[in-house]
């Protein structure tokens, strides 16, 4: 875990050195950014200053950074999108002896919670891997028991239907998108078939009134879930969410961003962090 106070200082010749600090990977990723701000495709985001003590866990793939509340503790937490990286979820758990609920009917994240499940008490028996498929003995489970983590296969969304569940481009990949963003929104491309939730169905289900953290990473969906959490006035303390269609800028995804970004301001968020490149952090302050 790592721990840090983070607010939004002034330029100084601290940032300039950072900036010459990063990878070639990371200097084209900004200048993208940059470029997509000027001619309008990439929404400009702006962070409120703020003086949280903010903490990190997870591995570099999948971790998430979130402010480090005592209303964590003991808590039960909502954490969409599985995939085969359960690394913050499972350092959640264990460092706040909470619950997390998770959500992802994708096979390959099923198979996955099913390994990790099969291990709980078990200490870790190998590093964290580098990309997004964690080999299961990665995770300490020591301090887990059988109900610290549970995963419900449906896909959260809008609307409790069947939808389909469109498949990345490059197969390797485990995500699957409801609004197929990775194919310009296309409906022709390959897919399986799904079960969504509302996240109302899914507090009801559990006996939930609310929860302290809401961690979204649903492959471009979040624009219609965050939407539908403010119009049926469910406000989590904090919203972790991976804005998924910034990798691929286009206009269309711009608006979608905004359109949610502006619905979580209007019902007293702000955004406190971003972590690049499209992972942010938005806190209640009402």
């Amino acid at each position: 875990m790592r721990f840090q106070t983070i607010g939004r200082p002034a330029p100084t010749k601290r940032k300039a050195l950072f900036l010459m600090a990063k990878s070639p990977r990371a200097l084209y990723r900004d200048a993208r950014n940059f470029y997509g701000r000027a001619v309008g495709i990439v929404p400009d985001l702006k962070v409120t200053r703020h003086n949280f003590k903010l903490i990190t866990l997870g591995s570099d793939y999948g971790g998430w950074t979130f402010v480090d509340r005592d209303s964590l503790r003991n808590a039960t937490i909502v954490s969409c999108g599985l995939g085969e990286d359960a690394s913050f979820d499972v350092e959640f758990a264990a460092y706040y002896n909470a619950r997390v609920i998770m959500l992802d009917p994708t096979p390959r994240a099923i198979a996955h919670f099913d390994q990790i499940h099969k291990r709980v008490g078990q200490p870790a028996g190998t590093p964290y891997s580098e990309g997004g498929a964690q080999p299961p003995d990665a995770y300490d489970l020591s301090k887990l028991n059988a109900q610290s983590l549970t995963l419900v296969p449906k896909a959260l969304w809008n609307e409790a239907k069947p939808l389909r569940f469109y498949a990345p481009k490059n197969p390797s990949y485990v995500s699957h998108s409801i609004v197929n963003y990775q194919h310009d929104h296309k409906t022709d491309t390959a897919y399986i078939e799904v079960q969504a939730i509302t996240f109302d169905q899914l507090l009801a289900r559990f006996g939930l009134a609310s929860v302290s953290l809401l961690k979204i990473d649903i492959e471009g969906a979040e624009t219609e879930v965050l939407q539908d959490l403010m119009t049926k006035s469910i406000y989590p303390e904090q919203i972790l969410v991976e804005y998924d269609e910034l990798t691929t800028p286009s206009r269309r995804s711009k608006n979608r961003i905004e359109s949610a970004h502006k619905a979580l301001l209007a019902y007293g968020y702000r955004l406190i962090h971003r972590t690049q490149p499209n992972n942010f952090l938005y806190v209640n302050f009402d």
